[in-house]
Protein backbone atom coordinates (compact mmCIF):
# COMPACT_ATOMS: atom_id res chain seq x y z
CA UNK A 1 0.00 0.00 0.00
CA UNK A 2 1.40 3.32 -1.40
CA UNK A 3 2.02 5.96 1.85
CA UNK A 4 0.02 8.84 1.64
CA UNK A 5 1.96 11.83 1.39
CA UNK A 6 0.58 15.65 1.82
CA UNK A 7 -0.41 16.09 -1.68
CA UNK A 8 -2.91 13.58 -1.06
CA UNK A 9 -5.05 15.75 1.29
CA UNK A 10 -8.82 16.51 1.05
CA UNK A 11 -8.91 19.72 -0.60
CA UNK A 12 -11.75 22.85 0.12
CA UNK A 13 -13.70 22.80 -3.20
CA UNK A 14 -16.61 25.51 -3.37
CA UNK A 15 -19.20 26.87 -5.88
CA UNK A 16 -22.07 29.70 -5.25
CA UNK A 17 -24.53 30.65 -7.76
CA UNK A 18 -27.18 33.98 -6.98
CA UNK A 19 -29.29 35.75 -8.82
CA UNK A 20 -31.47 39.29 -8.29
CA UNK A 21 -34.72 40.16 -10.10
CA UNK A 22 -37.10 43.19 -9.17
CA UNK A 23 -40.44 43.16 -7.69
CA UNK A 24 -42.73 45.73 -6.35
CA UNK A 25 -39.83 48.33 -6.73
CA UNK A 26 -37.21 46.16 -4.95
CA UNK A 27 -34.66 43.60 -5.43
CA UNK A 28 -35.02 39.94 -4.60
CA UNK A 29 -33.62 36.67 -4.68
CA UNK A 30 -34.51 35.39 -7.73
CA UNK A 31 -32.10 32.16 -8.02
CA UNK A 32 -29.39 30.99 -5.02
CA UNK A 33 -27.35 27.79 -5.50
CA UNK A 34 -24.25 27.27 -2.30
CA UNK A 35 -22.21 24.24 -2.24
CA UNK A 36 -19.60 22.87 -0.48
CA UNK A 37 -17.17 25.37 1.19
CA UNK A 38 -18.94 28.52 -0.30
CA UNK A 39 -22.18 29.70 1.29
CA UNK A 40 -24.19 32.82 0.94
CA UNK A 41 -25.50 35.08 3.75
CA UNK A 42 -28.33 37.75 2.77
CA UNK A 43 -28.54 40.77 5.37
CA UNK A 44 -31.19 43.26 5.75
CA UNK A 45 -31.49 45.79 3.67
CA UNK A 46 -33.89 48.22 1.73
CA UNK A 47 -34.79 48.02 -1.79
CA UNK A 48 -31.13 46.46 -3.01
CA UNK A 49 -30.03 43.07 -2.78
CA UNK A 50 -26.57 42.25 -0.67
CA UNK A 51 -24.92 38.50 -0.76
CA UNK A 52 -21.75 37.94 1.38
CA UNK A 53 -20.04 35.03 0.32
CA UNK A 54 -18.37 33.28 3.13
CA UNK A 55 -15.48 30.58 2.45
CA UNK A 56 -16.05 28.61 4.98
CA UNK A 57 -12.77 26.42 4.37
CA UNK A 58 -11.13 29.55 5.92
CA UNK A 59 -8.90 29.88 3.00
CA UNK A 60 -7.48 28.82 0.03
CA UNK A 61 -4.83 26.58 -0.44
CA UNK A 62 -3.10 24.52 -3.48
CA UNK A 63 -5.49 22.02 -5.06
CA UNK A 64 -8.57 24.16 -3.85
CA UNK A 65 -10.77 25.80 -6.65
CA UNK A 66 -13.76 28.32 -5.98
CA UNK A 67 -16.63 29.25 -8.48
CA UNK A 68 -18.91 32.64 -8.39
CA UNK A 69 -21.36 33.04 -10.32
CA UNK A 70 -23.60 36.61 -10.14
CA UNK A 71 -26.51 38.18 -12.25
CA UNK A 72 -28.29 41.34 -11.49
CA UNK A 73 -31.80 40.84 -13.35
CA UNK A 74 -33.61 43.34 -15.09
CA UNK A 75 -33.91 46.60 -13.22
CA UNK A 76 -32.85 44.74 -9.73
CA UNK A 77 -29.48 45.61 -7.88
CA UNK A 78 -26.98 43.04 -6.75
CA UNK A 79 -24.50 43.81 -4.53
CA UNK A 80 -22.02 40.96 -3.48
CA UNK A 81 -18.94 40.86 -1.22
CA UNK A 82 -17.40 38.70 1.35
CA UNK A 83 -17.83 38.04 5.19
CA UNK A 84 -13.86 38.79 5.83
CA UNK A 85 -10.94 39.56 3.53
CA UNK A 86 -9.88 36.49 1.90
CA UNK A 87 -6.51 34.56 2.44
CA UNK A 88 -4.67 32.69 0.18
CA UNK A 89 -2.34 30.26 2.50
CA UNK A 90 1.49 28.39 1.39
CA UNK A 91 0.68 25.71 -1.18
CA UNK A 92 2.62 22.43 -1.49
CA UNK A 93 5.05 23.07 -4.76
CA UNK A 94 3.00 21.59 -7.77
CA UNK A 95 -0.49 22.76 -6.71
CA UNK A 96 -2.81 26.06 -7.07
CA UNK A 97 -5.80 27.23 -5.64
CA UNK A 98 -8.13 28.91 -8.16
CA UNK A 99 -10.85 31.27 -7.59
CA UNK A 100 -12.91 32.22 -10.78
CA UNK A 101 -15.89 34.60 -11.08
CA UNK A 102 -18.52 35.58 -13.57
CA UNK A 103 -20.89 38.41 -13.17
CA UNK A 104 -23.54 39.31 -15.88
CA UNK A 105 -25.14 42.65 -15.79
CA UNK A 106 -28.73 42.86 -17.88
CA UNK A 107 -30.74 46.09 -18.86
CA UNK A 108 -31.09 48.62 -16.43
CA UNK A 109 -29.86 46.49 -13.72
CA UNK A 110 -26.53 47.42 -11.58
CA UNK A 111 -24.08 44.84 -9.65
CA UNK A 112 -21.96 45.67 -7.49
CA UNK A 113 -18.56 43.44 -6.89
CA UNK A 114 -17.38 44.67 -3.59
CA UNK A 115 -15.77 41.68 -2.44
CA UNK A 116 -12.86 42.30 0.90
CA UNK A 117 -8.92 42.20 0.79
CA UNK A 118 -7.49 39.31 -0.70
CA UNK A 119 -4.39 38.76 1.84
CA UNK A 120 -1.34 36.77 -0.10
CA UNK A 121 1.07 34.81 2.17
CA UNK A 122 4.11 34.02 1.87
CA UNK A 123 4.33 30.39 -0.03
CA UNK A 124 1.20 30.59 -1.73
CA UNK A 125 0.12 29.85 -5.03
CA UNK A 126 -3.34 31.48 -6.22
CA UNK A 127 -5.19 31.82 -9.43
CA UNK A 128 -7.79 34.00 -10.48
CA UNK A 129 -10.04 34.71 -13.22
CA UNK A 130 -13.32 37.60 -13.12
CA UNK A 131 -15.12 38.20 -16.24
CA UNK A 132 -17.87 40.45 -16.42
CA UNK A 133 -20.69 41.13 -18.76
CA UNK A 134 -22.62 44.92 -18.59
CA UNK A 135 -25.59 45.48 -20.73
CA UNK A 136 -25.81 48.81 -22.67
CA UNK A 137 -28.19 50.12 -20.12
CA UNK A 138 -26.96 48.50 -16.59
CA UNK A 139 -24.33 49.82 -14.52
CA UNK A 140 -21.44 48.16 -12.92
CA UNK A 141 -18.95 48.50 -10.19
CA UNK A 142 -15.99 46.98 -9.13
CA UNK A 143 -13.05 46.50 -6.52
CA UNK A 144 -10.36 43.96 -6.06
CA UNK A 145 -8.14 44.79 -3.25
CA UNK A 146 -4.95 42.95 -2.49
CA UNK A 147 -2.60 42.61 0.66
CA UNK A 148 1.01 41.17 -0.12
CA UNK A 149 1.51 39.84 3.48
CA UNK A 150 0.50 42.05 7.06
CA UNK A 151 3.51 44.39 7.23
CA UNK A 152 1.88 44.85 10.62
CA UNK A 153 2.57 41.62 11.66
CA UNK A 154 6.00 42.04 9.81
CA UNK A 155 4.93 39.22 7.19
CA UNK A 156 6.63 39.20 3.40
CA UNK A 157 6.30 37.57 0.10
CA UNK A 158 9.34 36.15 -1.00
CA UNK A 159 8.40 32.95 -2.63
CA UNK A 160 4.94 33.26 -4.12
CA UNK A 161 2.84 32.59 -7.07
CA UNK A 162 -0.18 34.83 -8.10
CA UNK A 163 -1.60 35.37 -11.51
CA UNK A 164 -5.06 37.75 -11.71
CA UNK A 165 -6.95 38.08 -15.14
CA UNK A 166 -10.05 40.58 -15.27
CA UNK A 167 -12.23 40.78 -18.21
CA UNK A 168 -15.24 43.45 -18.63
CA UNK A 169 -17.36 43.35 -21.49
CA UNK A 170 -20.20 46.06 -21.99
CA UNK A 171 -22.67 45.20 -24.79
CA UNK A 172 -21.11 42.75 -26.06
CA UNK A 173 -17.38 44.54 -26.67
CA UNK A 174 -14.47 44.13 -24.82
CA UNK A 175 -13.90 47.55 -22.41
CA UNK A 176 -11.43 46.52 -19.75
CA UNK A 177 -8.74 43.87 -19.71
CA UNK A 178 -6.20 43.81 -16.55
CA UNK A 179 -3.47 40.90 -15.76
CA UNK A 180 -0.83 40.61 -13.02
CA UNK A 181 1.41 37.89 -12.63
CA UNK A 182 3.52 37.29 -9.95
CA UNK A 183 5.97 35.02 -8.85
CA UNK A 184 9.04 34.24 -6.73
CA UNK A 185 10.36 36.89 -4.56
CA UNK A 186 7.39 39.42 -5.17
CA UNK A 187 8.54 41.27 -2.53
CA UNK A 188 11.94 42.53 -4.15
CA UNK A 189 9.50 42.96 -7.23
CA UNK A 190 7.07 45.59 -5.31
CA UNK A 191 10.41 47.05 -4.20
CA UNK A 192 10.84 48.83 -7.50
CA UNK A 193 9.91 52.10 -8.51
CA UNK A 194 8.70 51.17 -11.61
CA UNK A 195 6.27 48.32 -10.07
CA UNK A 196 5.13 49.61 -6.74
CA UNK A 197 7.86 51.55 -4.55
CA UNK A 198 7.62 49.28 -1.52
CA UNK A 199 4.05 49.69 -1.38
CA UNK A 200 2.29 46.11 0.22
CA UNK A 201 -1.14 46.72 -0.72
CA UNK A 202 -2.86 47.83 -4.04
CA UNK A 203 -6.54 48.10 -5.43
CA UNK A 204 -8.26 48.01 -8.96
CA UNK A 205 -11.58 49.85 -9.35
CA UNK A 206 -13.57 49.86 -12.45
CA UNK A 207 -16.68 51.97 -12.98
CA UNK A 208 -19.14 51.51 -15.90
CA UNK A 209 -22.19 53.93 -15.50
CA UNK A 210 -23.48 56.91 -17.82
CA UNK A 211 -22.42 59.23 -14.62
CA UNK A 212 -18.79 57.87 -14.23
CA UNK A 213 -16.70 61.34 -16.04
CA UNK A 214 -18.39 62.92 -12.93
CA UNK A 215 -17.07 61.13 -10.42
CA UNK A 216 -13.39 61.66 -11.44
CA UNK A 217 -12.81 64.77 -9.71
CA UNK A 218 -14.29 63.34 -6.28
CA UNK A 219 -12.12 60.64 -6.06
CA UNK A 220 -8.88 62.50 -7.07
CA UNK A 221 -9.45 64.40 -4.48
CA UNK A 222 -10.30 60.95 -1.89
CA UNK A 223 -7.31 59.10 -3.46
CA UNK A 224 -4.68 61.75 -3.22
CA UNK A 225 -0.79 60.87 -3.74
CA UNK A 226 -2.13 56.92 -3.27
CA UNK A 227 -3.01 56.34 -6.41
CA UNK A 228 -5.11 57.99 -9.56
CA UNK A 229 -8.34 57.51 -11.64
CA UNK A 230 -9.10 58.52 -15.51
CA UNK A 231 -11.99 57.88 -17.84
CA UNK A 232 -10.95 55.22 -19.92
CA UNK A 233 -13.78 55.61 -22.50
CA UNK A 234 -17.24 57.40 -21.79
CA UNK A 235 -19.04 55.63 -19.21
CA UNK A 236 -15.93 53.63 -17.86
CA UNK A 237 -13.82 55.32 -15.01
CA UNK A 238 -10.61 53.41 -13.85
CA UNK A 239 -8.81 53.82 -10.52
CA UNK A 240 -5.60 52.59 -8.84
CA UNK A 241 -4.54 52.79 -5.68
CA UNK A 242 -1.05 51.63 -4.29
CA UNK A 243 -0.39 51.81 -0.38
CA UNK A 244 2.28 50.57 1.95
CA UNK A 245 -0.16 48.23 3.92
CA UNK A 246 -3.90 47.68 4.55
CA UNK A 247 -4.76 50.27 7.04
CA UNK A 248 -3.28 53.02 4.88
CA UNK A 249 -5.14 51.57 1.25
CA UNK A 250 -9.15 51.76 3.90
CA UNK A 251 -8.45 55.50 4.71
CA UNK A 252 -8.39 55.92 0.88
CA UNK A 253 -10.55 53.09 0.03
CA UNK A 254 -13.46 53.35 2.07
CA UNK A 255 -14.47 56.81 1.45
CA UNK A 256 -14.16 56.37 -2.80
CA UNK A 257 -16.38 53.21 -2.49
CA UNK A 258 -18.98 55.24 -0.06
CA UNK A 259 -19.50 57.60 -2.52
CA UNK A 260 -19.48 55.40 -5.70
CA UNK A 261 -22.37 53.70 -3.75
CA UNK A 262 -24.04 56.43 -2.20
CA UNK A 263 -23.03 55.40 1.48
CA UNK A 264 -24.73 51.24 0.96
CA UNK A 265 -21.28 50.26 1.39
CA UNK A 266 -21.56 46.83 2.95
CA UNK A 267 -21.45 46.73 6.71
CA UNK A 268 -18.98 44.08 6.59
CA UNK A 269 -16.18 45.96 5.30
CA UNK A 270 -16.62 48.47 8.70
CA UNK A 271 -16.42 45.33 10.99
Amino acid sequence: MRTPTLLDQPRAIGAARVSSKSHSGRSHIDDLRQSGALKVLFPRSTGRLEAVLINTAGGITGGDAFTISGTAGEGSELTLTTQAAERAYRAQAGQTGQFITQLNVVESARLNWLPQETILYDGCALRRRLDVEVANNARFLMVEPVLFGRRAMGEDVRDMSFDDQISIKHGGTVIYRDGLSLRGNVAAQLDRPAIADGARAMASLVLVAPEAEAHIAPLRAMIGSCGGASLLRPGVLVARLLAGDGFDLRKHLVPVLDHLTNTQLPKCWRL
